[in-house]
Order: structure tokens, then sequence, then C-alpha cells
């Protein structure tokens, strides 16, 4: 029997990347999950000696809307293959004078206005509620700013990423008010992502690249597609040179808080735990320990 795919590091590609150049050793490998399909294959190879998974969130061809990514398929596919790190790449607007389109952000804060997709895995017979007072893995923020700085590529490290439901652009009144909310980039996947990730205990970080000033900039053309693809490919080679570096320097035991989010978290009591729900949560539920024991 063939040895089953395994990869520590994953790269979940946004608008403009969908493949990950370098891979060694490359297949593929489609996941079945009890949350559904994922958005495409997983390719599994390995870089500079690492295992590394990439997965295209819209899918190759970009072929699925903000809103009708299966977000819980996608972070559950990457645990179960072992992953315990993605790096998450985004194009994003801008809302801020300072970051200029084709600058580079590591947000370290989300604001999330979306509404119509899932972003717990527990709908189903099991509550948890893990803490996420800070959204994003810092040791995978320091590894992106380290490779960033060697790329010497223009970047800001900190801010905060406003998430919204998409795939329409923001009104201008929208961006207005969004902007007095002190935001400093906007986009439609990244704070999905994150929640599903703490819940999976997995380290979570996003580059996002900046392809446009939002529709509040008075001396901008109000955004487009075509202005957001013409920035998005002068910027894709520079990020994926940055994401070779920052896989290269990540390596070691976590030991950070994402490793044991999940833990201590859940308050459904283990006697109302259905079969179907211990089979559901498997994958969750192998560490977890309770004020009232072991499962």
């Amino acid at each position: 029997m063939p040895a089953k795919p395994r990869a520590d590091i994953a790269v979940i590609g946004g608008s403009g990347l969908y493949e990950m150049e370098g891979l060694e050793h490359v297949r593929e490998t489609r996941v079945s999950t009890p949350f559904g399909r994922p958005s495409d294959a997983v390719v599994l190879g390995t870089l500079s000696g690492r295992r590394v998974a990439f997965l295209s969130r819209h899918g190759r061809g970009h072929r699925i809307s903000p809103s009708m990514i299966n977000y819980r398929a996608n972070v559950y596919a990457l645990k179960s293959l072992g992953v315990t790190r993605i790096f998450s790449v985004s194009a994003v607007g801008s809302m801020k004078e300072r970051i200029h389109p084709g600058h580079m952000v590591l947000p370290d804060q989300f604001i999330d206005r979306t509404t119509k997709r899932m972003s717990t895995f527990f709908d189903h017979g099991l509550v948890a509620h893990v803490t996420f007072a800070d959204p994003v893995c810092q040791a995978l923020v320091d590894q992106l700013g380290e490779a960033a700085r060697s790329a010497e590529v223009t970047f800001h490290v900190g801010g905060t990423y406003l998430c919204i439901e998409g795939p329409q652009f923001s009104t201008k009144a929208e961006s207005l008010l969004y902007r007095q909310w002190g935001v400093d980039i906007i986009g439609m996947t990244n704070a999905t992502e994150a929640k599903l990730a703490r819940e999976a205990e997995i380290c979570y970080a996003t580059l996002a690249l900046v392809t446009d000033y939002d529709c509040w900039h008075q001396s901008e053309e109000p955004v487009t597609v075509e202005a957001i693809l013409s920035v998005m490919h002068a910027n894709v080679a520079q990020a994926k040179t940055l994401l070779r570096d920052a896989i290269q320097r990540t390596d070691g035991p976590r030991a950070c808080p994402c490793a044991t989010a999940f833990r201590q978290t859940v308050v459904t009591a283990p006697k109302a735990m259905t079969a179907s729900v211990k089979q559901r949560y498997g994958l969750f539920l192998k560490q977890v320990k309770t004020s009232k024991g072991s499962r």
C-alpha cells in the first residue's frame, strides 16, 4: 500500500497565484472531507527538503467566487495531510495612502464583515469557543518579514485586514466608512480561513499583495479587475520568491499558542456526543481533554 501523502507547510494561493513553482517530486491528491470537496486537488511536493502542499483557493482557472469557496473543506483537507502551518496569499485593496499598489502587507488583525459563509467547523453536535484575539501566528509573520527584507520588497508589518463578502467591490460610501474604522487593507477571503485554521490548530499568516486603492481614493479610478490583474502579475513573481524563502526559514517544533488552540475549548459534554459527531470531528478530538477527562 502506498504511503499516505503528507505535508508540513501549506500555501493557499489566491488571485494570480495558481501554482507553486520549484516543487520537486510533485503529486496531486484529491481529499474527501466531512465538509464536502475542497476548491481543487492539493498539489504536494518538496521544496528545499520541506514537505509542502499547495491549494488554489479559487480553483485552477479561478472558478469559485469568494462567498462560494468551501473554506472548511480546504482547511480540513490540509489538516488531514498533516499541515501545521499555512501561508495564505491574497490580493487586497489599500485603505491607507501610505500603502501603495505593488506593496505587500503582513496583517495581524481582521475585521470580518462576511455574512453568507460557514466560518466554524463546529455546527453539528459539538460546541467549541476558540480564542481569536490574536488571529495570526506571529512566528509565521516574523518569517515572512525576514524573507521580505531579504527580497528587498516594500512591505508593511501589522495592520488590519477588513474582510467583506463580495464578490462586488465596495461602494464609495462603504469605502469611506471603512476608512473611518482605521483599517489598512480590504479583501474577501482571509478572515474566514484564519478562523478555521485556528480551530484546526494550524498556524496561519497572510501575505497580502496590494493591487489597488479602494474606491475611496479621489485621484485614482475606481477599482477594476483589469487594473488588479495588471499589478498582480507584476508582483506575483516576487511573492513566489518570498514564499520560498519563508518556507526555508520555517522549521522545528511549534512553541506558539496556535499549536494547542483547540484544546480546553470544547463545552459539549462527552456523553452528549453521538457516534456520528465523534466520527465527524475525530480529526480534532484526538488530543482534546476536558474537565471531565479524556475522550
